[in-house]
């Protein structure tokens, strides 16, 4: 397994998936989106995995701060350019993604 944690140190579900994934010995590698985003080929994997629309954190002081509740905007240009807008943890295991703590389907994928 290639296994990559797409989050923020922050986030409690995603310390909480690292720790699920530490706990069992499985290597990953973290990318913090709070210093690096995702690239457009990053996004696309993941968006063919799990929809574009779960994707975005509607609830997230991002995506009230950019007032997009209210904007007509183009939802994969907002993600590229604020990668905070993105529901946190994501992860990623080769064409396979899952957005949120999901544990059954992650021991499914081992």
């Amino acid at each position: 397994m290639n296994l990559q944690i797409i989050g923020t140190k922050k986030c409690q579900d995603t310390r909480k998936t690292e720790r699920y994934f530490k706990e069992r010995n499985i290597p990953y590698h973290f990318v913090d989106l709070s210093v690096r985003g995702l690239s457009k080929g990053e996004l696309d994997k993941v968006k063919g995995a799990v929809g574009l629309e779960n994707l975005v954190d509607k609830g997230s002081k991002e995506y009230t701060k950019r007032n997009l509740k209210y904007l007509i905007h183009n939802i994969e240009e907002q993600l590229l350019a604020y990668p905070l807008l993105l529901k946190t943890p994501i992860v990623r295991n080769g064409a396979k993604a899952t957005v949120g703590y999901c544990p059954a389907t992650w021991q499914e994928w081992q």
